[in-house]
């Protein structure tokens, strides 16, 4: 069962624009500190287009190496190519992955019938969970619903990373599934209200800054403490805004950079935020008691 906060980690680069694993070593820890329930490297939010199949499988080596059993690493294993995503996943297994990410195929625009064999191909050929990532604004298709639970029959598929960003899909979603298969919100915005709605929490971008009172809103979403929870979203809603002023994950880097905790590097296409982007990322930071 995968549930509550997980965390979509940045990856971390140096000066010469090459990994940085003394930083990555430190985001993983501030997140497991700050007690969240998985790590999800090597997403969107870790740069996965402009990382290398090699660096890809170095950092989720070193995400499992560094947390050490506390708690499961669920490896961005995802590809347009079918092939490409199999192969993938079969070393992130061999190198103790709990289970991957398969974002859908972007690029190549798959029909329905075409992501339903992608996923069940990938669940045929690897033992090993799987979350289904829809995210329509990046990939250009939409898992369908009736698509997404042909999907869900197969037991190696676990959960769905919804970032679709239409709640009433994500609605009919949480109506038409089996108890066993989770939903989790793919957009800090709306982990509350998936929650609340049935949903199992958040793979989530702010929990690599604030993972603690993440952690704290999810659970008391989950308990039914509405209205904590709900104060809770409106205290972070100022942060969830700020780090989609720029392309994810340009602002969460730069609000880690501004924390110290790692260096304010990316790698093309996606380059340093606006002046504007940066001050209005130090003042959110400061009214979160962050800087």
């Amino acid at each position: 069962m995968i549930s509550g906060v997980l965390t979509a980690l940045i990856t971390p680069f140096d000066a010469n624009g090459k990994l940085d694993m003394d930083a990555l070593d430190r985001v993983v820890d501030l997140q497991i500190e700050g007690g969240v329930d998985a790590l999800v490297p090597v997403g969107t939010t870790g740069e996965s287009p402009t990382v290398s199949h090699e660096e890809n499988l170095e950092i989720v080596e070193r995400v499992i190496q560094r947390s050490a059993g506390r708690v499961p690493v669920i490896a961005g294993t995802g590809s347009n190519s079918t092939e490409e995503a199999i192969r993938m996943t079969r070393l992130a297994k061999t190198l103790g992955a709990y289970a991957s990410l398969q974002v859908a195929p972007y690029y190549n625009k798959p029909t329905q019938e075409g992501l339903y064999l992608h996923f069940t191909t990938i669940a045929d050929s690897v033992d090993l969970p799987m979350v289904i990532y829809n995210i329509a604004g990046r990939t250009s298709v939409n898992i369908e619903t009736s698509t997404l639970m042909r999907i869900a029959k197969h037991e190696n598929v676990i959960a769905v990373k919804e970032a679709s960003g239409n709640l009433s899909q994500m609605m009919d979603v949480i109506s038409s599934k089996t108890k066993d298969f989770m939903v989790l919100a793919g957009d800090d915005g709306i982990a509350l209200p998936l929650t609340l709605l049935g949903g199992s929490g958040v793979i989530s971008v702010a929990s690599n800054i604030v993972p603690r009172y993440m952690c704290q809103m999810i659970s008391a979403a989950r308990k039914g403490n509405v209205e904590e929870a709900r104060t809770m979203h409106y205290e972070l809603l100022p942060l969830f805004k700020g780090l989609f002023l720029e392309t994810n994950p340009i602002p969460v880097k730069a609000a880690l950079a501004q924390m110290g905790l790692i260096e304010p590097i990316w790698r093309l296409p996606l380059c340093p935020p606006s002046e504007k982007t940066l001050k209005k990322l130090r003042e959110i930071l400061k009214g979160q008691g962050l800087l």
